[in-house]
């Protein structure tokens, strides 16, 4: 099993976000140090908690920090964009770092309406035409010709570069695993975002509508979790404090940026919200190392998942580098690098 990162560059009370920016390029360098594949960063918009707005921007300033570990958007949400601009941005960051490259697509808007208008007048359209637009991206990144008869048929995407970023669908539903088994593409599936749901489903007709090609010969799926460890489950329960906190308020409409622990904790006790903390807690990703890893083990086995990503939020920035140093240790992240390279 691959395991990588992805990473939301999440707001912690009290901290600038250029500094969150910058502890998102940092963990980058530590995630290729402890041997994980791939490091994913989101796109969200207008969002007071998660900041990481470009993720085509932050891919290139990790690309010059690392030399090994491929990098990826999870994802560009393409109804806000003209494909062929995508297209150049990624044949960009596939010259900086060639065959390190993932282009994650998601449907999404990862905003709001209001925002999504203010990005693209013309989001509601072009998120109709997403299958579409898919394939003519796929082409231009790919140094393809465009259908006979497309108005942009003779457009290349430069600069011209002798790899190809990888690209990737991202979904919750069965809309996203349809296209991506018509395409051809390997799919994730944000777990962390459905906690589950419609999972199996996805994955089940992603694997039975898979139409192989040159690129890709069998399916190929990744999951997306939301996990968090440390050396007890006292301590972990203790930092997941700070993200059920923010879960349960943000049912209510509060977003705004993760508290520390102790404070999580008082906000849970003082809203009488301890019923659903310890509710969401018994059916999380969180725990002491060997006991996180097994449950997760287990799902992917239970699953036929080929990789996972994993997405950990921490007031506290150690203990978020501890938690996924951990993790790297527990799948035994080193040793199956070095066998892989043998």
């Amino acid at each position: 099993m691959q395991v990588s990162i992805l990473e939301q560059s999440v707001s912690v009370e009290g901290k600038p976000h250029s500094i969150t920016i910058q502890e998102s390029i940092n963990l980058a360098i530590k995630a290729e140090q402890l041997g994980f594949k791939r490091f994913w960063v989101s796109e969200h918009h207008n969002h007071p908690t998660i900041v990481g707005s470009a993720p085509e921007v932050l891919m290139a300033a990790i690309a010059t920090k690392t030399k090994k570990i491929r990098i990826g958007s999870a994802g560009i949400m393409l109804p806000h964009y003209a494909p062929f601009k995508i297209a150049e941005q990624f044949k960009v960051l596939e010259a900086i770092a060639p065959n390190r490259i993932d282009l994650g697509l998601g449907r999404a808007p990862g905003s709001d309406g209001r925002t999504a208008l203010a990005l693209n007048p013309n989001s509601r359209e072009d998120s109709e035409q997403f299958p579409s637009n898919v394939r003519d991206l796929i082409a231009w990144v790919s140094n393809e010709k465009l259908l006979e008869g497309h108005p942009f048929r003779h457009l290349v995407a430069q600069p011209e570069t002798k790899t190809n970023p990888e690209i990737w669908m991202l979904g919750t539903s069965n809309y996203g695993a349809q296209l991506a088994a018509y395409l051809g593409l390997p799919y994730c599936f944000a777990h962390f975002i459905t906690d589950g749901q419609g999972m199996k489903n996805a994955i089940d007709l992603y694997k039975s509508e898979f139409r192989p090609n040159k690129n890709l010969k069998k399916p190929l799926v990744n999951v997306c979790l939301w996990a968090l460890t440390a050396n007890t489950e006292e301590e972990a329960k203790y930092l997941f404090s700070s993200r059920a906190a923010w879960k349960i308020g943000r049912n209510f409409g509060h977003l705004e940026p993760i508290t520390d622990p102790d404070n999580a904790i008082n906000i849970i006790y003082d809203n009488n919200w301890e019923e659903q903390y310890e509710l969401m807690y018994n059916k999380s990703l969180v725990g002491e190392v060997k006991q996180t890893c097994e449950k997760i083990s287990n799902l992917v086995q239970e699953n036929e998942i080929d990789e996972i990503a994993i997405l950990t939020w921490c007031h506290n920035e150690k203990s978020r580098i501890k938690s996924y140093e951990l993790f790297a240790d527990g799948f035994q992240l080193s040793s199956y690098n070095k066998l892989a390279k043998a």
